[in-house]
Order: structure tokens, then sequence, then C-alpha cells
């Protein structure tokens, strides 16, 4: 069941969601185009979502006219949007908050803590823009009026391809799970021609006469090699905003999530008086470990190209189906994938569903589960048990889903049918383990 809620702003409703229940409310106006179900897809942003959280309420809002929120005629004003995030923080009962603007959020977010310093608690921008206009008087935008005029041109062919994910994510690279993702969010936010009416709207924003009104303390943090929104925006905006903090990151990544513990330490900082990062928490999980079968010979079969193409495929299945289980995705080394669950039952069920994925593409997986206490600290999982769910998986069969015999007990009354494989000496782990496959479910 969605969490997604509407709010009414004039006559519009603006989907929302809120995340945690912390002192601060922090509203998040995220960059251009959003969809607040297929944009919690990503495990990187919903886990920045969720350490933000651990300190705030985070409220996420869809602008008017994208993703889930109403759709309008034509582009919509700052001002216009600036409404949306006053009607959102009334709605959930927010009288001050902090606001984050990144990317073209960014003017967003400048423009309602000047217009509105009694509801704004502090501002943060992160890779938040000022002018997107290159010329002489503001070299530093994204694009001259000729390059954007051959962009919006191409609009209709690009949509949905995904192909500037490695833009935002540099540290990430030109993947294709980063890819589909990207182009499922824009495909779901808006039309081609919405979004060239956006986007032209966007181009024309200049928030330089509204910077020096800003009268709340603020912190801008921005990564030296943006290569969305250049780093002398935010130099800019730390010259011109009295008494701001401005933090420059290393590397290129114009959105915080995939490397975010400075992010989240500065904010946490800038908000709360402590640096303090996520203090670790041990918590029952259970973990799943999947493995490719043969993966060098077929690979050896297949060349280069046609084998990485297929590993692609086998990722954005495997994928799929923690979305379905609602696991948490922690690590994909080569061929496998490392991801827990909190219910033992659905993370089987996922892995039965992984397996069948995946042989539907000519491939092979071996899984292994295992149940047990977790220390969970900024975005690792570690502990005794995820070493025995690892061993597990390594001596599962080709097809297989093998568990401990702490998943079998738990998920008694589940529908799911076992067949015992004996005591096994699981490398690195003291002591015989009693091993089941997973022979079929009610």
């Amino acid at each position: 069941m969605s969490d997604v809620r509407f709010a009414k702003s004039g006559d519009v409703h603006v989907a929302y969601r809120v995340v945690g229940d912390g002192e601060v409310d922090l509203v998040y106006a995220q960059g251009a185009a959003t969809h607040l179900e297929v944009g919690w897809e990503l495990p990187a942003f919903r886990r920045y979502c969720e350490r933000l959280a651990e300190f705030a309420r985070v409220i996420l809002f869809d602008k008017r006219g994208m993703g889930m929120s109403e759709r309008v005629p034509g582009a919509t004003t700052l001002e216009e949007r600036m409404d949306d995030i006053r009607a959102v923080m009334d709605a959930v009962g927010s009288e001050r908050a902090a606001i984050i603007g990144e990317s073209e959020g960014g003017p967003l977010a400048i423009l309602f803590a000047a217009a509105h310093p009694e509801r704004t608690v502090a501002l943060i921008l992160q890779g938040g823009e000022v002018r997107e206009r290159k010329d002489d008087e503001w070299p530093w935008g994204e694009s001259t009026v000729e390059e954007f005029e051959e962009y919006t041109a191409r609009i209709p062919e690009l949509w949905g391809s995904g192909r500037f994910f490695a833009y935002i994510a540099p540290s990430v690279g030109d993947v294709e799970w980063g890819r589909e993702w990207l182009g499922r969010v824009h495909v779901n936010a808006a039309t081609p021609a919405s979004w060239e009416a956006f986007a032209r709207m966007a181009f024309d924003i200049d928030v330089r006469h509204v910077v020096p009104a800003i009268n709340v303390p603020t912190l801008i943090v921005h990564a030296v090699e943006d290569r969305v929104c250049h780093v002398e925006n935010a130099r800019y905006l730390a010259r011109n905003i009295v008494g701001s903090r401005y933090v420059e990151l290393p590397g290129g990544d114009h959105v915080p999530w995939f490397e975010p513990d400075q992010t989240l330490a500065e904010i946490r900082e800038f908000l709360t008086g402590t640096r303090e990062t996520r203090s670790s928490d041990r918590v029952l999980a259970t973990v799943l470990f999947t493995d490719l079968v043969g993966s060098t010979a077929r690979a050896a079969e297949l060349g280069d190209r046609r084998w990485s193409d297929l590993v692609e495929q086998h990722h954005v299945a495997v994928r799929r189906e923690l979305g379905r289980y609602d696991g948490d995705e922690i690590d994909t080394a080569g061929d496998g994938f490392f991801a827990t669950f909190d219910g033992p039952a659905r993370a089987v069920r996922c892995a039965q569903a992984v397996i069948e994925a995946v042989h539907s593409l000519g491939l092979d997986v071996r899984a292994g589960l295992h149940t047990g206490e977790v220390e969970v600290a900024d975005g690792k999982v570690a502990g005794i048990a995820v070493n025995i769910g690892a061993r597990v998986a390594a001596v599962a069969g080709p097809g297989e889903v093998l568990v401990s015999s702490t998943v079998r007990d738990l998920v008694a009354g589940s529908g799911l049918a076992f067949e015992e494989r004996g005591l096994a000496e699981l490398k690195g782990v003291p002591g015989g383990w009693r091993l089941y496959a997973v022979t079929g479910s009610t």
C-alpha cells in the first residue's frame, strides 16, 4: 500500500510522502524530474532519505505537473510551486521546516526561504543551481541558447533513455540499471511535450536578485567536479548569502545519494549541532546471497559484449524481484547479490522468484539464506549472520535455494516445503550447520 498522500494547493493536488518522525521538519525539493514511487525504487536514494529521517521528519513531494502530482497545462512558475511547499507543510502540520533545494529545486528553495523566513528554519542547497542559461554574463550555466534549442529538439527521441545517469552520478558510471531507473523516472514524471515546457521555464530562471534577501541559516554543499551544475554556482551562493556555511566536496556526483556520508554529516551537524554518524544498530534480519552458476564458461562461450549484456539483464531481473518482495540491496559484487529482509518467508520467496526470473534468460543462480542478528551502520550490514548466509549460498547447487535450520524453523506455517541436505561444515564458521533445500511453496 502506497504511503503517498495529496495536499490541496489552490485547485491542484500535490503528491507528498513523509519519512521518519525526527524533531526537525525537512522539506526535500528535488531536481527537475521526480516521481515519488519510481524514485523510491532506487536503493541509494531510499537509504539517503531514511538516514536523513534518523534525525528529521523528511517531507518529499512531486512538483505540480510532475510525477504523481496533478497534471497542469504548460509550465508552472516558481511562485506557484512555492505555494505547493506551503500546502504540503500545512497538510502535515508543519509550522516551520528546513528546506533542502537540490539541483533545479535550489531556486525554488531559495525563493521560499527568502519570501517565508517565518516558516523556514534553515536552507540547505546541495548541487543547487543559480542560473541555467550560459552566456558571457554567466559562464557557469548548463547550456547556451543554441545548445538548449538543440537539446529540446531531441527530447522526444531521448525521453526515457536515461542516458544522463552518468552525469548525475559519475562515481557509479554509465550502468544499465542506472539508465533503466532514470528512464522510468522520466517517462512516469512527464511527457516529452510537458517536459519541454518545464525545461523552457527552468532555462529562464535566474535567482541572483533573490539571493541577497535570504536571512535564514544556510548550508551549501557542492561537488567540485559536478558536471550538471558548475561549482561556481555554489561559490556565488556562498559569497552572497550572509553567514552561510559552504562545504566543497571532492568528486563529481551531482546528487549525494551514492556517496552520502559527508553530506549527511554536514546536514546533521547543521540542523542538530552534532556531527555523529549513524549509530550502529543490531537487528534481526534474513540475509540473502545469490550467485550465477557457471559464469566463467558461459562468458567464454558468448564473448565479452554479449556476456556483459546478459549480466546486465540478470541485474535488472534480480532488482525487480527485490523490489517486489521489499528486500534491501546491500551490495553487488561481480555476478552476485547480497540483500536483507525483515521477514524470512519473503526472503525465501524472493530467492525462488529470482531463480525463476533469471532462468528465462538461460542462466542458473544459486541462493543461500540465514536469519540472525546483524549490525547495521551507515548503510552497511555486518556480523556472523552475514558470513553464515554467504557460506550457505556457496554450497547450494544450481537453481537451488538453500537455507539454514534457523530460517526453516522461523517460516513454519508459511506453506514453504523443505528437504534436509544434512549437516555441513561452513568455511570459517564454527560447528556444523544443518541445511535445507526449498522444494516448493503454496
